[in-house]
């Protein structure tokens, strides 16, 4: 139990570094951008591609697993999504679900539709025991990964002058701009670094979830489940409702394979019916 619990935690984890980007476009900048799960695949196969064809360490591959997503993701801001800001949520809706459809038909067209695989280096896999406990050792390394991240964007968000540019930025444009603050390079930045953050979060789950060009409609479920149910109002909220995600499927794959997937539609159905704001609310 305590194995299948950290092997949750993990994958909750992982969820979370992916879902953090749509949680701040999102939460900070009430941008829906549903082609979020695009910049994840990006750096997976900017991972896979650069493992399996240029003989690069999987460790090396993860900067340019966040920086190739981050850059893509300021041009496509830059030239696209900016020109969204003040549409309504349908026509964002519908233009990044246009883009997610691209994305999945341009990496088939050009990689094909085949499984991307890695191998991970030799001290990080297998498992290894705590007091009895078998503890993969690729998990391990996630949660640690994975926790130094949320601990830095927490900090980056609620202690540093960027941060609270973001904020000004997103409660008034017009205030801000006259205060002196670069709301399109904010947004830009914001925006980068989310994407980046999506990427990095694909190269990690390589191993857990697979990677094909299908990869972002697979991992849109999951991310928007996360958002809805952790709520919009800060990071803390999706932080938790990743974990609570990420416990509940591997537990359910493992005691109730027969129900699949639906386990997690059913912890968000009840977590809504008793927190329909979400499990973090915004102060009113």
């Amino acid at each position: 139990m305590l194995t299948i619990l950290i092997d949750g935690i993990a994958y909750g984890m992982l969820l979370f570094v992916m879902a953090a980007g749509l949680a701040v476009t999102l939460g900070l900048m009430n941008f829906v951008n549903l082609a979020h799960g695009a910049f994840a695949m990006i750096g997976g196969y900017v991972t896979a591609l650069a493992m399996n064809r240029l003989g690069m360490p999987f460790l090396l591959t993860l900067p340019f697993a966040f920086l190739v997503p981050a850059l893509v993701g300021v041009i496509a801001e830059r030239l696209l999504y900016a020109r969204l800001y003040r549409r309504s949520h349908l026509d964002q809706v519908l233009f990044s679900i246009a883009l997610v459809f691209m994305a999945m038909a341009g990496t088939d067209w050009l990689l094909g539709s085949s499984q991307q695989l890695i191998t991970l280096p030799g001290w990080l896999q297998g498992r290894f025991e705590v007091f009895g406990v078998g503890i993969g050792r690729y998990r391990a390394f996630l949660i640690v990964i994975c926790a130094a991240l949320v601990v830095g964007l927490q900090l980056i968000l609620g202690r540093t002058r960027f941060g609270a540019r973001l904020r000004a930025a997103v409660d008034d444009q017009r205030a801000a701009r006259g205060l002196g603050i670069n709301v399109g390079g904010i947004f830009a930045a914001t925006f980068a670094v989310g994407s980046g953050l999506a990427g990095l979060g694909g190269a990690l789950g390589i191993e857990m979830m697979g990677l094909d060009p299908t990869f972002p409609l697979k991992i849109m479920v999951y991310v928007l489940i996360v958002v809805t149910i952790g709520g919009t109002a800060s990071l803390t909220g999706p932080f938790i409702a990743a974990l609570l995600i990420g416990t509940a499927d591997v537990a359910g794959k493992y005691y109730l394979p027969e129900l699949g997937a639906f386990l997690i539609y059913l912890v968000m159905i009840l977590l809504l019916i008793l927190r329909p704001q979400g499990l973090i609310a915004r102060a009113r």
